[in-house]
């Protein structure tokens, strides 16, 4: 190869071009211009999605908990992205659309699939409601940013999971790198104390926004670190000690997050773990829901009353912190939360076929704000704004079926994670598809809180996750325990 480079490409040329690109370099840094250097990187990366589209969509797993976003480089622009990342599934969609053309598709049995379906109407509804939004320019930025990562992280990555080794691999690549961030998160935390709840609003920046996306993303991994633990040999005593020692870290890190809608969201996942691995009926499940929904409307009056009398701030102090969940009167979190869900409810009332338009919640909703739903952490200008709710987010921005198709993909992948629950022959793969089931489950109940879809971060794992459920459904249920 070097002899190759030599003959076409003599000695003096190859150092004529280094020269040139260290001077070049140079003479940029010395305006102030630090972005030559990732030139090589581009294209290396652009190699490597040529030699092997596999390779480099686990490349860029392995960077979304390290990306960072573009506006901490450059501030004042108009858009902004995580990086490398996002750039990179940019990428990675326009990939997809060449090998398309050339006739290389994607496994009929996934594109026709009820979840595959499902994230169709939704992708489709966007198209229609960015054609109908009050803010056509960004709600077709939303419409591409989701295309590449249901592209990315769900529609190549189940082709990527053919292999079932490739899952794991995934999680892995993933969970290297979110680890080096939880180990600088606390290293950030521990300065301030680990008892400051507010200091955890931020110790995860740059890589996380703030504790809610970080403590999301523990939620994910948590059901997932325990199966990889019952994956290893029993014999394997000292491997067997160190994931111990990782899921307890882990467990740590969730607990001085701070993050009180991880918090509940891993409750109730481990709720849903119990009546999936108990097998509960169907007809069992509806009628105790009906049983509650039936209790809370005639309690309706004393349990408001029991909630405005909560007057538990959120703090350091875990009881006070796990108290002021229920705290609706001085909580300023809490009412935000409230007034970004009314705006939402107000938004849908005013456009309830079509929405505003997708990622057009924040330059909306000011309007719709009431003086006494206010905190003092509100604000009209969408500078902290979203409707901290991946439902209501959707129902205000897309009307009614936006939210519907979040919650028929929801449906679809619950359905299919517990078909392939109970139908596996394989123990590995019914061990991998009940964590991952609920991985997805946390983020579930998590998403009645926040919404964190819009960023890589997230999706990733969402994506990611509802893929390897599809694939083992399509490829590795039906395998025995020998293969």
């Amino acid at each position: 190869m070097t002899g190759e480079l030599q003959e076409h490409y003599p000695r003096k040329v190859l150092w004529g071009i280094v020269l040139a690109f260290i001077a070049l370099n140079a003479v940029l840094m010395a305006f102030e211009i630090f972005y030559l250097p990732l030139v090589p990187a581009a294209l290396l990366f652009i190699a490597l999605a040529i030699v092997s589209i596999d390779r480099y969509l686990l490349a860029i797993v392995f960077f979304v908990p390290l990306s960072i976003p573009l506006s901490l480089l450059s501030e004042g622009l108009s858009i902004d992205m995580y990086l490398p990342t996002e750039p990179l599934l940019a990428g990675l969609l326009l990939l997809y659309f060449i090998k398309y053309l050339k006739g290389d598709h994607i496994d009929i049995r996934v594109l026709r699939h009820p979840v595959t379906l499902a994230i169709y109407f939704h992708l489709a509804w966007m198209v229609v409601t960015s054609l109908t939004s009050t803010d056509p320019l960004v709600s077709f930025k939303m419409l591409a940013s989701r295309l590449w990562f249901v592209v990315g992280f769900y529609i190549l990555a189940t082709q990527l999971f053919r292999r079932e080794k490739n899952m794991q691999t995934y999680v892995w690549l993933f969970l290297i790198a979110f680890t080096g961030v939880v180990v600088y998160t606390i290293i950030n935390h521990i300065p301030y104390g680990l008892d400051s709840q507010v200091h955890a609003h931020s110790v995860a920046r740059p890589f996380y926004k703030d504790h809610t996306s970080y403590g999301a993303t523990l939620g994910f991994l948590l059901p997932v670190l325990i199966a990889l633990f019952l994956f290893i040999r029993r014999s394997d005593i000292n491997m067997r000690f160190l994931m111990g020692l990782l899921i307890l870290f882990f467990a740590f890190a969730t607990v001085v997050s701070y993050t009180r809608a991880t918090w509940l969201s891993i409750l109730a996942s481990a709720g849903v773990w119990a009546i999936i691995k108990l097998r509960v009926r169907f007809e069992i499940l509806l009628l105790s829901l009906a049983v509650l929904i039936g209790l809370f409307f005639s309690m309706r009056t004393q349990l408001m009353m029991q909630l405005e009398q909560n007057r538990t701030e959120s703090s350091g102090e875990l009881t006070e912190h796990l108290q002021s969940m229920s705290n609706i009167s001085t909580d300023q979190s809490n009412l935000e939360r409230i007034n970004r869900w009314s705006c939402a409810y107000r938004m849908w009332k005013d456009k309830p076929f079509f929405g505003f338009g997708p990622g057009t919640y924040q330059f909306e909703y000011g309007r719709y704000q009431r003086s006494y739903e206010k905190t003092r952490i509100s604000t009209d200008f969408g500078t902290r704004g979203n409707a901290h709710s991946e439902y209501l987010g959707p129902l205000a921005e897309s009307g009614v079926f936006g939210v519907l198709s979040i919650l028929l993909i929801i449906g679809t992948t619950i359905y299919t994670g517990i078909r392939v629950f109970y139908t596996s022959l394989n123990r590995r793969i019914r061990i991998w598809s009940l964590a991952i089931l609920i991985g997805l489950v946390s983020y579930y109940f998590h998403g009645v809180l926040n919404n964190f879809l819009d960023t890589d971060k997230i999706s990733v794992l969402f994506w990611g996750y509802t893929a390897m459920l599809v694939a083992m459904d399509v490829y590795h249920r039906d395998k025995a325990e020998a293969e």
